[in-house]
C-alpha cells in the first residue's frame, strides 16, 4: 500500500534534525541522522535501490531511484525530486516541536512547513509510483539532502553519484523538483546569499583611562554606518530582476569587547549579501569591500574574512519549458500554476549551476516556515503529493 503523507509527515516531526547553525551544541536532536536512518528503512520497505553519502559525522544525504520503463543509461528520461532533512532550531517554539499535532485542518510541529511537510508528499508519491509501476513513467531519483538551513552543504555533492562513477546514477537527472514551502506555486527564480565577518581591531586598555586603548567598536561603528548607507543607497540601484526584486545587504551579527570595564579590542559583525540570479557573487563581494575600505580611509585594522557562504541564485532561463509543463498539472489539480520569484534560498542552485533544469514546489508558505507554531495545511498537502505523482508519472 502506498505511503500516507499525513502518517509520514508525522512520522518525520517525530524525529529531530535540527541544524545547529554553526553552534557548539551536544544532544540527540542535532543533526540528521535520525531521519536518514528513517529514510533508508523506509527505501528498504519499499523495494528500492539507496546510496548514502557522508557528508560529515552524522550527517548524510540519502538517494533513492525508481527504474523508469526505459532505463537512464539507455536514453530514457530522469527526474529527481529533492528534499532538505534539516530544521531551523526550536528555540522560543509554543508548541511542542516533535509532537505532531493535528487540529484546524492543520498539522503542527518543527519542520512541518520547511520541509518534512514538501518530503512526505514527495515520498507519498514515489511509493505509489514504485506499487503502480505506471508504463512510460521516467527514472525517478528521490535525494535528502543535509545542511540546507546552515551553508547548503549536501545538495551541492549529489553530482558526485553521477559525476563520480559510483554507478548509482548512470547520468546526471534530466529536471530537478526541489521541496520548499511555495504555496504550490513553482519558483523559477530566486537570490543568492553571500555571507562573511567582518573584523574590527582595537587595543585593550581599562575603562577608567580609554584614551589608552584603541576601541574596536567605535571603529567598527564606522563601518556599520558605511553599510547602512550601502544598503540603503547603493544596493538596491545595482540592478534588478523581474521575478527575484533587487539585491540586498543586511547585518545581522555583531560581536564584541569582553567586559564593560575594558576597552575592546575586537568586534565583529557578520553579513548577507543577496545576490540576483544573474550577478557574480565574488563581484558582489568585491563592491562591498571597497565601499567599505573607502568609507574607512583604507584603515588597516579593518579586516574581512573571505565568505563562509556562497550560493549563486535561481535562473528562470533554463528551466521555462520545464515550469510549464509542472504549471500546466498544477492547474488540473485547482491551484494557479503561477510561475513566480521568491527572496529566500534554496538547494536549486546546486542543480540549476550544472545546467540542469531545476524549479522549486511544494505545500505550505513560507510565512510559516521557522516560526514558533510552525503548520502547514492539510489539504496543501494531499494536493502536492497528487501533483507531483501525476507529474513524475510522466503523463
Amino acid at each position: 500500500m502506498p505511503l500516507d503523507v499525513m502518517e509520514t509527515l508525522c512520522d518525520l516531526v517525530r524525529l529531530p534534525s535540527v541544524n545547529p547553525m554553526g553552534r557548539d551544541v551536544s544532544g540527540e536532536e542535532y543533526f540528521e541522522y535520525q531521519v536518514t536512518d528513517y529514510l533508508e528503512r523506509l527505501f528498504d520497505r519499499l523495494g528500492l535501490p539507496w546510496r548514502r553519502q557522508t557528508i560529515e559525522p552524522r550527517r548524510d544525504n540519502i538517494v533513492a531511484r525508481l527504474d523508469g520503463d526505459v532505463p537512464a543509461e539507455d536514453g530514457g528520461t530522469t527526474l529527481m525530486f529533492e528534499a532538505h532533512q534539516d530544521t531551523v532550531p526550536v528555540d522560543g517554539m509554543t508548541i511542542p516541536p516533535w509532537t505532531p499535532t493535528i487540529r484546524e485542518g492543520r498539522v503542527y510541529g518543527r519542520g512541518a512547513c520547511d520541509i518534512k511537510g514538501g518530503m512526505a508528499c514527495m515520498l507519498a508519491a514515489l511509493s505509489r509510483l514504485a506499487e503502480e509501476r505506471p508504463r512510460g513513467r521516467p527514472t525517478l531519483v528521490m535525494a535528502c539532502s543535509v545542511n540546507e538551513e546552515h551553508g547548503f552543504g549536501g545538495a551541492p555533492r549529489i553530482h558526485e553519484l553521477w559525476d563520480g562513477g559510483s554507478g548509482f546514477l548512470p547520468r546526471a537527472p534530466d529536471a530537478v523538483i526541489v521541496a520548499e514551502p511555495t504555496l504550490l506555486d513553482v519558483v523559477v527564480a530566486h537570490k543568492g546569499a553571500l555571507r562573511w565577518r567582518c573584523h574590527a581591531h582595537g587595543r585593550a586598555g581599562h575603562s577608567s583611562q580609554p584614551q589608552l586603548g584603541d576601541n574596536a567598536i567605535y571603529r567598527m561603528a564606522r563601518v556599520l554606518e558605511a553599510l547602512e548607507r550601502y544598503a540603503r543607497d547603493v544596493v538596491p540601484a545595482l540592478g534588478r530582476h523581474p521575478l527575484a526584486g533587487h539585491p540586498t545587504l543586511s547585518v545581522g551579527l555583531i560581536s564584541g569587547g569582553v567586559s564593560v570595564n575594558t576597552v575592546p579590542d575586537r568586534c565583529t559583525i557578520e553579513i548577507d549579501r543577496r545576490v540576483l540570479p544573474a550577478e557574480n557573487p565574488q563581484a558582489a563581494l568585491e563592491h562591498v569591500e571597497a565601499f567599505v575600505a573607502e568609507a574607512v580611509a583604507g584603515d588597516p585594522l579593518v579586516e574581512q574574512e573571505p565568505p563562509y557562504l556562497i550560493s549563486s541564485g535561481l535562473s528562470d532561463e533554463l528551466s521555462r519549458d520545464f515550469a510549464a509543463r509542472l504549471s500546466s498539472t498544477i492547474r488540473r489539480y485547482g491551484g494557479s500554476g503561477r510561475c513566480v520569484g521568491v527572496p529566500y534560498g534554496t538547494d536549486a542552485p546546486a542543480f540549476s549551476s550544472r545546467g540542469i533544469p531545476t524549479v522549486v514546489f511544494g505545500p505550505g508558505s513560507i510565512e510559516q516556515a521557522h516560526t514558533a507554531d510552525e503548520w502547514v495545511a492539510i489539504d496543501q498537502l494531499h494536493t502536492a503529493t497528487e501533483i507531483l505523482y501525476e507529474f513524475a508519472r510522466g503523463r
